[in-house]
Formats: C-alpha cells, structure tokens, sequence
C-alpha cells in the first residue's frame, strides 16, 4: 500500500493506493472532496513521440553551437558530444521509470512533487519552463541575427524575430495533434537533412574532393593541427560548454507524458532509441563534416553545415541548408513553446500558478499558458536591439540554458534515488529499470559539477554561470510566498503523511524480503 493524493488545486484528497496496480479506495481522512479539473488530450501517436524525442534534441545547439565547440575543441568535439549523451541517456531512464510508475504522472515535475514535496514540484516546474523560455529566446536570437540575415543582412533584426514568435504561437493553438503533426514534419525535415550531409560528405571523402588546398579525407580528423585533441586539453573541456546545450530538450517526451497514447510502450520505446540517435545526428554529422573541412576553418558565428557547402563551392546547396537549419531552429523553439504551455498548465492545476493559466479551450490546449510563454519570448527582441546576438549572446543565453535543465535533470536524479529507497516494491516491480541505478545518478550528478567547473573556464559562459542564480532567488521568493496558502500548507501536511507511510511500508517490504 502507498499513501496517494489527488493533486487540484482546490481540493486535497488522502488516498490509498497499491503502488497503482489497482484503483485508489479513499480512507476516511479526507481532507475536502476531490474535483476533477481539466484534463489534457491523449492524441500523440507512437510517430509522434518518437519524432518529437528526436525534433527536441536536434535543433540550435547542434546546427549553430557545434560551430563553437569545433573552433575551440577540435575534432575531441566528437567525443565531448559522446560523454554528454551517455549521461543523458541515464537520466532519461530514470525519468521513464518513475513515469510509468505510476499512470497519473502528467510530467517530471508530477513525479518531483509526489516524491520530494511540494516545494520540488514548484521549483521543478517554474525552472523547466524558465529553461525553455531561454532556450526559445536562444532560437529567436540566431533565427534573426544568423539565418535570415544569411539572406536578407540589411533587414532589421527585430523583424524576423516578431514574426517568429507569432508563428510560433499560431502553430500551437489549433489542438495537440496539429502541434504533434507540425513538429514530425519539421523534425523529419532535420533527419533528412542530416542524412543527406553525411550522404554527400561522405561522396566527397571517397571522390578524393579538394578546395582551397584541403582534401576531404576522414585523416583531417587525426592529421590537422594538433591532431583529434587541436584544441588541447583546456579545449576539450571548453567543449562542453556549449555542447551541453545542444542536449537541451532530450526530456521533451516526458513533458508530453500527459499527451501521448500508449504511454507503457511509446515512452520506453522513444528512450531506448536515444543512443542511436546520437550515434547518426550528432557523432556521425560531426565527423563528416570535420572529414571534408579541417576542423581549424570553422568558426563560432558561422552554422558549420552552411559554412561546409559553402566552402566546398556548393552555393545553392548551401541556402537549402540555411533553410533547413532555420527550419531546425524553429522546430526547437515550437517544440520549447509547446512544453513551456504544459508545464504553466500543470502548475496551475497544482496550484503553483495564477488559476488562469489552467483553463483549456474546446481543443484541449492550454491557450493562457501559450500566450504566457509567446510574450516572454519577446525579451528576444530585446536583447537583439541591444546587441547580444551570434556568438555572445548565444553563449550567454544557452549557458543560462543549459545551468537551468541541468537542475532539472538533477532533480529527476535526486527523485529516482528517494523513489528506489522508499518505494522498493514499485523498483522491483518496474518492467523499465534503469539500468545502473544504484550508482550511475550519482555518476552523472558528478559529471554535472565537473560541467558547472567547465563553465567558468570562458568569460561568456561564466557570465551566464553568474546570472542564473538571480533565477533561482526570484523562484524562492515565489515559494516563500506560495507557504503561507492555506492549501498549499494541507498539501504538505498530506506529503508528509505520505511520506511517513512509505517509509513503514517500505520497511515492511525489505523485511518480508529478508525473511
């Protein structure tokens, strides 16, 4: 048995549950009668979630900031994209099994406030939604600054990047499944995209192809300039930086948890795919393009995938990757608008949100929540006028970017630890365990300092690494804030008992083990 509680915002409800194998029998403690609240729509399919898994993780970061990573790291950049996904891939197991652990988890910051409390729910919630909003403006920002002006440079800035955003939002109202298809065609324009570079890079590594003096040939990753590690040891670990950002999204398929049919079969199916994924889209196009261009000619600024037909003299060819890298990066920022409206969404159903932002239009789509996140953007257009764009803003941006997931994937961590120790049962009966569970959150929890000492090697990077705590005190604030509701302080009362409760069963659980 485990403790349960309904989790609207004006009603909590103490239930008992067996570790959701069956339905919920209400005990005689409760707290205030239990409403249903607005529900979102199960209309993503299998094609949908996979696609959207991959569509989140291949965007500006890959297409724009490998341009960074390959100046300062050299081709270790291949391997700096490695460790990071490895470690990512344990993290996303976590995540899936803690989601199908029980069915009523909407997203990561269900499952955070069910374990931790509250007050994880809360931070969870607000941070992830703060990440993609950065990450969003990211997008604005090279979407205007880099790709529309690789063929309109005398346009104002603060045009294409108004446009973007209504575009964005536009895109979102109509319902879930149109959000669903929109983002499967834009994602599968990225794979074709990328299938097709390393397709013709490799044509001209075997055709022996040469330009201004260099030949494509896979020993430019070995023989140019200092060899694989060019950039030395500091440049590796400089590589991180960056890179990290281009994994920014790769738990986009929980936040659709709530909005996926099938979820026992889609997510782990989606997940598992991860590390092919970053075998092909991130390894593969890397080392093609660093084959066929030596690896010292890239530069921050440029897209590395314009700039490789671009100085192999493949003019036309190198607009058609403009366009599709913009549509890359707007494919980023729609799938980050998408998440950002759901996560408002749920926040405002628990009660960590202005009531508002939980209403949903005939459609399922949280409208309110949308244009919440569809305004922000526009600091976008702020900060383009002021300057911040390409290489230094970007860096600035997607450091503060990067820092705020990374919390969120600690959190997932911090929670598949709490839930292993006090929901023992649950683990073992789990049909999707983590693999390495015992160790590897820990592992990657360290990885994650080594990349918080990673980014106060470089001066736009620590001045995002400066920033981003003044997110975390304004969130505190708000939680402090959040305490004094009466609701909120039934809530805690009920995640305590919950907790104790737990605890004794988990105590039983472990003994009737030994005996």
């Amino acid at each position: 048995m485990a403790v349960f509680y309904d989790r609207s915002p004006s009603s909590f409800t103490l239930q008992w549950k067996p570790h959701d194998k069956g339905p919920c029998v209400e005990t005689k403690e409760t707290i205030a009668p239990a409403e249903t609240g607005p529900e979102l729509k199960r209309a993503l399919s299998n094609r949908h979630i996979q696609l959207l898994a991959i569509g989140g993780a291949i965007g500006t970061g890959l297409f724009m900031g490998s341009g960074k990573t390959i100046s300062v790291a050299g081709p270790s950049v291949i391997l700096v994209y490695m460790v990071i996904g490895f470690m990512l891939y344990f993290v996303m197991r976590a995540m899936g099994e803690l989601l199908l652990s029980r069915t009523d988890y909407r997203n990561f910051s269900d499952f955070a406030g069910d374990i931790l409390g509250p007050w994880a729910s809360f931070f969870t919630g607000w941070t992830y939604w703060f990440c993609w909003i950065v990450t969003g403006v990211a997008d604005v920002i090279v979407i205007a600054s880099v790709y529309v002006t690789y063929w309109l440079p005398l346009i104002p800035l603060w045009i294409p990047a108004l446009a973007v955003i209504v575009l964005l939002v536009l895109l979102n109202l109509p319902s879930v499944r149109g959000f669903g298809e929109t983002e499967f065609w834009f994602a599968l324009i990225k794979i074709v995209a990328i299938v097709l570079l390393i397709v013709i890079g490799l044509i001209l590594i075997f055709t022996g192809f040469e330009h201004d003096g260099a030949k494509a040939s896979f020993l430019n990753l070995f023989n140019v300039e200092g060899g694989f590690f060019g950039g030395g040891v500091m440049g590796f670990v400089m590589g991180f930086q960056i890179a990290v950002f281009a994994f920014v999204g790769i738990e986009l398929v929980g936040t659709a948890a709530a909005e996926t049919k099938n979820p026992e079969h889609n997510l782990p199916k989606a997940i598992n795919a991860i590390p092919v994924r970053i075998l092909l889209f991130y390894v593969g196009s890397l080392a093609i393009l660093m084959a066929v261009v030596p690896w010292n000619r890239f530069t921050a600024d440029e897209s590395p995938f314009v700039m490789l037909f671009s100085l192999a003299g493949l003019g036309a060819a190198a607009h058609l990757v403009n366009a599709v890298v913009l549509t890359s990066a707007t494919s980023s920022a729609n799938s980050g608008i998408y998440s950002t409206s759901r996560m408002v969404f749920g926040l405002s159903t628990e009660g960590n949100a202005p009531k508002i932002f939980s209403k949903l239009t005939s459609r399922q789509v949280p409208r309110n929540a949308l244009f919440l996140s569809g305004v922000v953007l526009l600091s976008s257009i702020v900060l383009l006028i002021f300057g911040l764009d390409k290489s230094t803003g970007f860096s600035i941006v997607t450091t503060i970017s990067s820092l705020c997931f990374m919390f969120v994937w600690t959190i997932i961590l911090v929670s598949y630890l709490v839930y292993r120790k006090r929901r023992p049962e649950a683990h073992d009966l789990s049909v999707f365990r983590m693999p390495g569970g015992a160790f590897m959150p820990y592992v990657v929890m360290a990885f994650f300092v080594f990349l918080l000492w990673a980014f106060t090697r470089d001066a736009d990077t620590l001045a995002g690494l400066i920033a981003t705590p003044i997110w975390f005190v304004m969130v505190g604030i708000g939680y402090l804030l959040l305490r004094n509701n009466p609701q909120h302080h039934k809530l805690r009362q009920a995640h305590e008992a919950r907790v104790a409760e737990e605890k004794r069963e988990a105590a039983a659980y472990l003994a009737s083990k030994q005996g």
